[in-house]
């Protein structure tokens, strides 16, 4: 069942999630919780190290596990790897539980944003190429959300005060109270 006060961001990497999910959090008075931070911590490994060691089929195998562990039902803004949406038990279980927020992005911001990043397994090599490739591959992967978002050329705070606009017509009201 889905619950209203549990937001939970998707997007291509660079689109924004974990910037604009803290600072929707801070503004919602809400936990946030970070799907990769978490699988860091579980782990004590760094993404890319898990990458080198299992894959990218090992990895995903993690993050589903967090992602259900993560969603269950405690409210907040949850955050998500961009990849998240490759599996579909993934995407069925964030549009029942959650409130599905898309964040898009042009690919040339999405460039500009990931200049200089360094430690994203996914994009060894050519950035340009494999993040086209990528965007090809991913594209319609995230229509399943709720809303969408576009991100290109929007201050942290123009995103956070748009997904709150668009929450007040969803006629959702996050309830901070934890579930007993």
């Amino acid at each position: 069942m889905r619950q209203r006060n549990l937001i939970i961001l998707i997007g291509f990497m660079g689109t924004g999630k974990t910037t604009v999910g803290k600072a929707l959090a801070d503004r919602l008075k809400l936990p946030l919780t970070d799907t990769d931070q978490e699988i860091e911590r579980k782990t004590g490994k760094r993404i890319s190290e898990l990458f080198r060691e299992f894959g990218e089929e090992g990895f995903r195998d993690l993050e589903s596990q967090v992602l259900k562990q993560v969603l269950d039902g405690t409210p907040g803004v949850v955050t998500t790897g961009g990849g998240v949406v490759l599996r579909p038990e993934n995407v069925r279980l964030m549009k029942e539980t959650g409130w599905v927020v898309a964040l898009h992005a042009s690919e040339e911001e999405i460039l500009r944003r990931l200049a200089g990043t360094a430690d994203r397994p996914l994009l060894l090599g050519d950035v340009r190429q494999r993040v086209s490739r990528l965007l090809n591959e991913r594209r319609g992967l995230y229509d399943f959300a709720h809303v969408r978002v576009d991100t290109t050329g929007m201050t942290v705070a123009e995103v956070v005060d748009k997904i709150c606009r668009l929450a007040e017509n969803e006629a959702f009201k996050p309830d901070r109270s934890r579930p007993s």
